[in-house]
């Protein structure tokens, strides 16, 4: 039975009130008073409950569908404006004894060359992230008890802190690691991450088990329930989301509204980050294979969706999407990409581009530089700040300053030094052209003197070579 608080997978991942909730959305997705009344009502920025999320994905009208995606429009520029947050991943390790089917580190793959860095190698990686102008990184791995444990990704934490090159240091990592158990998210958090990130995959359980026939993620209930022992353990700043594609989305969809719902309702704090990657092609994956593809118009409305339901969470995309899809989604919700990723295990550094060992295809293969130039060029200020969580502001602080708006007031004037760093150091004669006229643009609307002023002094100290400024 549905019960949103209950520390079981199955109580607050209901399959019963999913499949109602899709039946409700079914039947009202041509109910223009109950749409229009939900629209409304994600207007004041509160968020909306799993159901109602569902009508606004299903609704067939025309002129609401275009209302929902301008308000998701709207509702981006008031919680995270004109900001776009990088990042890059680092593959550590493609070891894993899983069997997941939809990846190409199962454990039954016997001719994917099979790869795990070591501390210099990890350092030589690092370096290399940082001289494109990377701040900020999310470390990847397979799950191995004995080639990946906790022990190899808390070293591996360390080693990445670590490193100054030049001007450049890695001030956030985050980790997408496997589920795992209260005492070593303890460790995890005792490390300084950033967000502790996990990603469903799916949240219908018949289908999970058959994606996911042997290993430890083989376990429904345990993998569901991380983010409730993530919290136990102390770690604040959660990140979640499915792989679109896997399963209906419609199912998918619902089930990552209600994780939501559970984790402000249960934990006290809800997602930091929600992600939505879709299924992309990798060495003896075909996603041709999987029934449930889902076309880019449908992706736009769920990003689209997610923002008015979840308006103060950060919504990722990756390199898996196509420079046209991510340009499009970035005005409906998106606050995170990456950029210059490699999802191959050593792939920054130049003796090594291994595309055998990647997890997954790109899609936008553009440099840094590139993607920063392309931002700029739309009207964004791409931001390598990581100050929220360096200041402390995480959690239950972080959602209450988000939510009531005045995260701005912080994240802008940290947005712009962190771009005028990244322009002085690392950019192209053109790109930071570019960047200088938005910086410009971006001091003069701060409406606030005294902000605006403490903000050209800390500029001019990054000119005469002071760094790691921040409000």
């Amino acid at each position: 039975m549905y019960n949103v608080k209950s520390p079981k997978a199955e109580e607050f991942i209901d399959d019963a009130e999913i499949r109602e909730t899709l039946a409700y959305a079914e039947k009202n997705k041509s109910n223009r008073p109950l749409i229009e009344s939900i629209i409304e009502k994600a207007t004041l920025c509160k968020g909306l409950s799993h159901r109602e999320a569902a009508v606004l994905l299903d609704c067939d009208i025309p002129d609401l569908v275009d209302r929902i995606f301008r308000l998701a429009e709207e509702i981006k520029q008031r919680f995270y404006g004109n900001r776009i947050v990088m990042f890059a991943p680092l593959y550590l390790s493609n070891y894993c004894v899983n069997g997941c089917i939809y990846c190409p580190y199962h454990a039954k793959n016997r001719h994917i060359p099979r790869k795990k860095l070591t501390q210099e190698e990890i350092r030589n990686e690092v370096i290399a992230l940082q001289d494109m102008g990377h701040k900020r990184l999310a470390i990847e791995l397979g799950e191995h008890p004995v080639q990946n444990p906790i022990e190899y990704v808390l070293e591996s934490i360390k080693t990445i802190y670590s490193i100054h090159h030049r001007n450049g240091d890695i001030r956030r990592v985050n980790v997408n690691i496997a589920a795992t158990s209260v005492e070593n998210y303890r460790k995890l958090k005792d490390a300084g991450i950033g967000t502790y990130i996990l990603f469903q995959e799916t949240y219908n359980k018949a289908n999970y088990e058959h994606l996911h026939p042997t290993g430890p993620k083989s376990d429904y209930a345990y993998h569901t329930e991380a983010m409730d022992r993530a919290r136990a353990g102390g770690i604040d700043d959660m990140g979640i989301g499915v792989l679109f594609g896997l399963t209906g989305y419609r199912y998918d969809f619902v089930g990552l509204m209600m994780h939501a719902e559970h984790m402000e309702a249960a934990l006290g704090v809800g997602p930091h980050t929600i992600s939505v990657p879709r299924i992309r092609p990798a060495d003896d994956i075909n996603p041709e294979e999987f029934a449930d593809a889902v076309p880019d118009d449908k992706f736009l409305h769920i990003v689209a969706v997610i923002r008015c339901a979840v308006p103060y969470t950060g919504m990722i995309i990756s390199t898996r999407e196509s420079q046209k899809v991510r340009e499009r989604v970035l005005d409906l919700g998106i606050s995170q990409i990456s950029g210059a990723s490699r999802t191959s295990v050593g792939g920054y550094t130049e003796e090594e581009r291994d595309e055998e060992t990647a997890q997954f295809d790109l899609a936008d293969k553009r440099t840094l530089d590139e993607v920063v130039n392309w931002l700029m060029n739309l009207g964004y200020i791409p931001s390598f700040c990581t100050a929220c969580y360096r200041a402390g502001r995480t959690g239950e602080r972080f959602m209450k300053i988000c939510k009531s708006g005045k995260i701005q007031d912080c994240c802008t004037p940290n947005a712009i030094l962190t771009l005028k760093e990244y322009l002085l150091d690392y950019a192209t004669p053109a790109t930071r052209e570019v960047g200088e006229k938005i910086i410009a643009r971006e001091v003069e609307k701060i409406e606030n003197e005294k902000l605006r002023a403490a903000l050209s002094e800390d500029l001019a100290k990054l000119e005469k070579g002071e760094r790691d400024l921040r409000f």
